[in-house]
């Protein structure tokens, strides 16, 4: 966990990568930690070992791993045949069985109204993860109101889309953020 947080003092700015495009351009940036957001059971060893050979950081959101269940059985499958630092869910469940198996775990969250904000406490409780991932990272505000309440490490994602979303969401208590936007990841 402390190289997962030293890599993101040096540059908190993640590579979510979806397609074979994005993975070519996150090898090529400056970025120390990928999130892998679209994979199958037939590519993902791959994609991995792509990244750590770059010595990146790979961390696989499981809920978008396609060919797979939402069981215990896909972290084993990792485990087994790829190299992943970490896995990314929105499983309570499933992030907390994945500390079983070694992984880094981010438990993401979805911050869509109060319901879903003030549930964070009881969730976390369940997954008692290493990091918490908040969704959309562009609405800064929202970060610091987590921050209030956790004590854990937050990455911002979704929506941040600029430098002023970055300096943003890393002001408000972000350690890092995630995006997809290739554009951010050469800030």
């Amino acid at each position: 966990m402390e190289h997962v947080m030293s890599q993101m003092e040096d540059n908190p700015i993640i590579a979510g990568i979806k397609d074979e495009l994005s993975l070519k351009t996150a090898l090529d940036s400056e970025c120390k930690i990928v999130f892998v957001l679209n994979s199958t059971i037939m590519n993902v060893a791959s994609i991995v070992s792509r990244i750590k050979k770059h010595n990146k950081l790979a961390f696989i959101h499981v809920d978008l791993l396609e060919g797979a269940s939402s069981k215990e059985v896909v972290l084993e499958f990792l485990r087994k045949n790829t190299a992943a630092d970490g896995i990314i869910s929105t499983k309570a469940p499933l992030v907390k069985q994945a500390r079983n198996y070694g992984f880094i775990t981010i438990h993401r969250f979805f911050l869509t109204d109060s319901m879903s904000y003030h549930s964070i406490d009881r969730q976390i409780s369940n997954s008692d993860p290493d990091i918490i991932e908040t969704c959309p990272g562009g609405m800064t505000k929202t970060i610091g109101w987590v921050k209030n309440k956790v004590s854990l490490p937050i990455i911002a994602s979704g929506l941040v889309c600029d430098k002023e979303d970055v300096v943003n969401a890393l002001k408000n208590g972000a350690i890092a953020i995630s995006s997809t936007n290739t554009e951010v990841w050469a800030l």
